[in-house]
């Protein structure tokens, strides 16, 4: 196994002021700020050992809104910084002030949720920002000297038709952003969504009208230089997430707080998914890891090559296996992928059915 010297660093902030019913993520009131700071910085501690010699090449700051704790934001910053340092947070919580201290912190990206462009959905997806906000918001950070700056747009929402789609498409691209990404609304486990599932399914939009949605969206992004250059991320020439590059290349990463992931030497885990735990696990000295796997070849090698074609650059076609050949060249056959000199691309459409792609891969 070849061990990179490059890492990223993830950091979960769980707080939030209301949970939205789609979200799937660990998130908690906002409440216990010193004591998840306090703990934080006792992880940070304990897993030095685990950077050293390595270059940091991206932090982000997730959650849950980290924009809700910048004390905790700024006790990181002062210890470690990377080329690229993003922060998430909600079009209702950016303001002025807050943009211009995390600009001075040394955060140059910024990742605001707008999700949507229209009053009426965005009721619907429970947010409490209204459209308005959120083009204040990108302007407002842009204005604070960020000039990094992505956001998230959500299709195939309950009562959602072509035109609100269109409209939020055709005014998020005239907004000062460098990133993109872009998301289908997916009903998940442990969500309000997912307790109201049957009565929100026959307000979905149909699978033409879905398809007609992301065909036009991925259309007026690149005619506004917005590239694909992910299945579901846009960035203008030289913007593109340096973080979640990572994660699509097998970058090694480690995740601090909370519920937080991690992928180091080979081997994947997660922290508990409990504030009240992962403090006392640190209070006593111990790394708060939940769970953790490895996975044996060529098991791993499928999980890395169905990641990797997410990428429009799709993958190199060095060192695979006979039998892994065999498999892209069903999927090639199938029209799923195709191949470019040494690389091995997703089609139109294969992006546009990667799940079951990327199941045929892995459960090979």
């Amino acid at each position: 196994m070849v061990i990179s010297k490059y890492i990223s660093l993830y950091f979960h902030f769980p707080f939030c002021t209301r949970k939205c019913p789609y979200c799937h993520f660990y998130v908690i009131p906002n409440r216990d700020q010193d004591s998840f700071i306090e703990a934080l910085l006792k992880e940070w501690e304990l897993r030095l050992p685990q950077i050293e010699g390595k270059e940091i090449v991206s932090l982000y700051f997730g959650g849950g809104t980290p924009t809700l704790c910048v004390e905790g934001i700024k006790q990181i910053l002062q210890k470690t910084t990377a080329p690229e340092i993003t922060v998430e947070t909600n079009p209702e919580d950016v303001t002025p002030e807050l943009m211009k201290t995390l600009h001075n912190l040394g955060v140059n990206r910024v990742s605001i949720g707008v999700q949507s462009l229209n009053n009426t959905l965005l009721k619907h997806l429970g947010r409490t920002h209204t459209a308005q906000k959120a083009v204040d918001a990108v302007n407002i950070t842009h204005a604070a000297g960020i000039e990094n700056i992505t956001i998230d747009l959500m299709y195939e929402i309950p009562h959602q038709t072509f035109q609100m789609w269109k409209e939020t498409v055709d005014t998020a691209v005239e907004l000062p952003i460098t990133h993109l990404s872009l998301y289908n609304l997916t009903i998940e486990p442990h969500t309000a969504f997912k307790k109201k599932e049957d009565a929100l399914r026959p307000h979905l939009p149909d699978e033409e009208t879905a398809t007609q949605m992301l065909q036009y969206a991925c259309n007026r992004f690149e005619e506004t230089k917005l590239h694909r250059y992910e299945i579901s991320a846009f960035a203008r020439d030289g913007k593109v997430s340096i973080h979640n590059t990572g994660y699509w290349t097998g970058r090694e990463f480690l995740g601090y707080g909370p519920s937080a992931f991690s992928y180091y030497e080979g081997k994947r885990f997660q922290n508990v998914c409990h504030l009240n735990r992962y403090i006392k696990k640190l209070e006593q000295g111990k790394l708060p890891v939940d769970f953790e796997e490895e996975l044996p070849f060529p098991a791993s090698l499928h999980e890395k090559i169905a990641i990797g074609l997410r990428l429009t650059e799709g993958i190199p076609l060095i060192n695979i296996p006979l039998n892994t050949q065999t498999l892209l060249r069903d999927l090639e056959q199938e029209g799923w992928i195709t191949y470019q000199e040494n690389h091995a691309t997703l089609t139109d459409r294969g992006r546009l059915f990667y799940d079951t792609v990327a199941e045929k891969i892995i459960d090979e």
